[in-house]
C-alpha cells in the first residue's frame, strides 16, 4: 500500500508540476506588473479623472504590451533604431550591467531568432559513430568539384547562443522531420523534453541551380532563402 501511494502521488506530481508552475510565474509576473504600474495608474486618476478607476487586474499587462508595440514602431524607423543602438552601446560600456544586458540580449536574440534556421539536421559530430544536433544556416555547391556542403550550427546545451560550425557534405547529412521549435526546446532542456516521434533519413542531396547565387567557387544560399524540406520518412 505504501508503495502505491508513493508512486502514485509522484505520478501526479510530475504531471501537474508543470502546470502549476507555469500559473505560478504567469500570476507572479502580472501581479508585480500591476504593482508596478498602478501608482503611475493612480497618479493619472487623481489629476485627471477624479474618483474615477482606471484600474484593472491585468493592467499592468496591457500597458507593457502597449509600451513594446509603441518601441516596435519606433525602431523600425531609422532614427528609433539609430536610438536604440546608441543605447545598447551604453549599456556595454556599464560595469556589470554589460554582463546582464549581453546575456539578456543573447538570450532575446536566439529565442527571436530560432525561425531563421532553414532545418533540424544530425551529423557525426565530434567523431564517427556519434551524432550531433544541428541547425542548417547555409548551404554551398561547388559547380568545379561538384560537391554540395551544408552549413550546419551545431549548439552547445542549455545554452544555443554558443555552439560549433560545421561544413558537411549534403550526402552525409542526416535528415530528420523534427521541427525547429522542438529542436530549441530540446537543447533548452538539455535533452529532457524529447519529441514524442521523428524520423531520421540519408537524403542524397539534389543541387537545384536556380536557388543558388555565385560566390569564390560556390555556389550559396543562406539560410533567410532556404525553405524548410520535408524529410522522407525512415
Amino acid at each position: 500500500m505504501r508503495n502505491h501511494f508513493q508512486s502514485k502521488i509522484m505520478d501526479g506530481l510530475v504531471e501537474i508540476a508543470p502546470t502549476l508552475i507555469t500559473l505560478i510565474v504567469v500570476f507572479f509576473l502580472i501581479g508585480y506588473a500591476d504593482s508596478f504600474v498602478k501608482p503611475f495608474v493612480d497618479r493619472f486618476q487623481f489629476e485627471f479623472l477624479g474618483n474615477r478607476s482606471l484600474y484593472f487586474p491585468g493592467i499592468g499587462v496591457v500597458v507593457v504590451l502597449v509600451i513594446s508595440y509603441v518601441i516596435g514602431l519606433l525602431i523600425s524607423t531609422p532614427i528609433g533604431a539609430k536610438c536604440m543602438r546608441g543605447i545598447d552601446r551604453l549599456m556595454l560600456y556599464i560595469p556589470f550591467v554589460k554582463s546582464v544586458f549581453g546575456v539578456s540580449r543573447q538570450i532575446m536574440t536566439s529565442m527571436t531568432s530560432q525561425y531563421n534556421f532553414s532545418r533540424v539536421v544530425f551529423i557525426e559530430w565530434p567523431r564517427e559513430n556519434m551524432v550531433a544536433m544541428g541547425f542548417v544556416t547555409g548551404r554551398a555547391y561547388s559547380e568545379r568539384t561538384g560537391k554540395a556542403l551544408a552549413v550546419v550550427y551545431v549548439p552547445t546545451v542549455p545554452n544555443p547562443t554558443s555552439g560549433n560550425m560545421a561544413l558537411v557534405l549534403e550526402d552525409h547529412i542526416i535528415e530528420t522531420d523534427m521541427s525547429v521549435e522542438d529542436a530549441m526546446k530540446l537543447v533548452f532542456s538539455g535533452g529532457i523534453s524529447l519529441p514524442e516521434d521523428f524520423a531520421l533519413a540519408r537524403v542524397p542531396f539534389e543541387h537545384e541551380t536556380s536557388t543558388f547565387s555565385s560566390y569564390g567557387g560556390f555556389t550559396v544560399e543562406s539560410s533567410r532563402d532556404a525553405t524548410n524540406e520535408d524529410a522522407p520518412e525512415s
